[in-house]
């Protein structure tokens, strides 16, 4: 099934679960996951995990999100339940609700799922959220009987509620449906009895405010820039070193003559973090010029960071000419003939959500004119990929003499620069299959028929 994730969310708590999670997803919603059998790795989190949220999906029609998913109980409970079911067993504190439906049934909706399942046969003992106006989409259109989901919802299994703005409305109609029968006040009793069990066990009744600047002085930090570049370094995934086996190009040589940098991806800070970055959709360029409101409240100025075109032109020898072409025309191979090698950064725009949903997989214009303008015209390049999940890249595979996937390394693009150049070996693998083409979704290990471009666990490593 493309896509797998479960209903239950966290991408990042996925890092801890051993399981099948699929493959290439047009989803946007649901991010990336990792699969991370080790178990120092689930001993050193067993801590954190108590306090966090598992949230949402798995693989919906098409990939889109909020849309349907269609299992078959065997598949369901035997292939993608397993991992959720030990976050369960290691006293996970919340779990977030799906706006996605479950076989037509809505998840902030579906009792079978929350309750007899979840509560009753996992023995779960936290509490269940909805997601941000969750409730509101059990019907079509969302809120056409507002009264009808917040029925559906408390009674399905829903502990706490999202409710952004008519919270008024959410208590009074709440209120009048328990005081009419229509919501148990058991049901009442017990969704309380979970917030306040976890509330609690996190001592927020001792000490309910954060621990101040002691905490707040170290985002951002160089020890934090640290880990995130080692974090770019580690999850970077090399796909094809060399037109042949004899021609490998990757580590590039450092102390050249001249080098292009082509493509908008390689300096543009906002896209290589992706969406949910100071804005929900993410930004375009710096962020130096998006207002505190629309940055979710945060100070105006340039983000911190280095993008993958500093991190190159910190890497590479100080003799070494770096030219920065931004968008590659008809010309440029002519132009740069005397280069040694092109580093070309193409990928995606930043996005978040529905927002993000595709049919076509596509990499973001320019970047197939970028590709054709340099890699394409004879020039010796490195590819490398700034996105969320698997691109259409067949058709360019021939003529590109090396590939390499950086996900969205966020504001370390120095960590790029550190495997491209060979300070630090590729050692990633893909977390899923690298499919040809999107008719070949959805698409996952085991199939008959199984052929894809790269598949699931690749990595050339070196």
């Amino acid at each position: 099934m493309a896509g797998v994730r479960s209903f239950f969310l966290f991408a990042a708590i996925a890092l801890l679960f051993a399981g099948r999670y699929g493959d290439a997803t047009a989803a946007a919603r649901g991010y990336i996951k990792y699969k991370d059998p080790k178990a120092a790795v689930e001993e050193r989190v067993e801590d954190l995990l108590t306090r966090m949220t598992l949230p949402e999906k798995l693989g919906t029609i098409d990939g889109i999100n909020e849309n349907n998913t269609v299992v078959d109980n065997a598949t369901l409970f035997n292939v993608h339940m397993p991992p959720f079911e030990l976050a369960v067993k290691k006293g996970i504190a919340s779990i977030m609700a799906s706006y996605s439906s479950l076989n037509g049934v809505k998840m902030h909706a579906n009792r079978a799922m929350l309750t007899d399942y979840l509560k009753d046969t996992l023995k779960f003992q936290g509490f269940v959220i909805s997601d941000w106006l969750g409730i509101d989409k059990i019907t079509t259109p969302p809120r056409a009987n507002y009264t009808y989901s917040i029925e559906a919802s408390i009674n399905a299994g829903i502990d706490m509620v999202m409710v952004p703005w008519e919270y008024k409305e959410f208590l009074e109609k709440l209120t009048n449906l328990v005081n009419g029968g229509y919501i148990p006040m058991s049901r009442i009793d017990d969704a309380v009895r979970r917030v306040l069990r976890v509330k609690f066990s996190l001592g927020l009744f001792e000490n309910p405010f954060a621990e101040g600047s002691s905490l707040a002085a170290e985002f951002g930090s160089e020890a934090h820039r640290e880990v995130a570049r080692e974090a770019v370094r580690k999850s970077m995934v090399l796909l094809k070193n060399g037109k042949t086996d004899n021609d490998k190009i990757v580590p590039l040589p450092k102390k050249v003559k001249k080098i292009v940098v082509a493509g908008a991806h390689a300096n543009n800070m906002g896209w290589q973090c992706g969406g949910f970055t100071l804005t929900w959709q993410g930004f375009n360029g710096t962020g130096e010029n998006i207002s505190r409101n629309k940055a979710m409240n945060l100070p105006t100025g340039k983000t911190r960071g280095t993008t993958i075109l500093e991190g190159i032109m910190k890497t590479v020898d100080a003799t070494t000419e770096v030219v920065y072409v931004e968008e590659p025309n008809q010309n440029t191979a002519k132009l740069h003939a005397d280069a040694a090698y092109t580093i070309v950064v193409v990928g995606e725009a930043p996005y978040a959500e529905s927002q993000g949903d595709s049919t076509t997989l596509n990499m973001a214009a320019p970047g197939p004119d970028t590709i054709s303008h340099t890699c394409a015209s004879g020039m010796k390049c490195v590819v490398v990929l700034v996105t969320g999940r698997p691109l259409m890249i067949e058709a360019y595979i021939d003529f590109i003499d090396a590939v390499a996937v950086a996900w969205l390394p966020g504001t370390e693009g120095q960590g790029v620069a550190d495997v491209l150049f060979g300070d630090h070996p590729f050692t990633g693998t893909l977390p899923r299959t690298w499919m040809k083409s999107v008719v070949q979704l959805p698409m996952n290990v085991g199939d008959s028929a199984y052929d894809p471009l790269f598949p699931f666990g690749f990595g050339i490593t070196n």
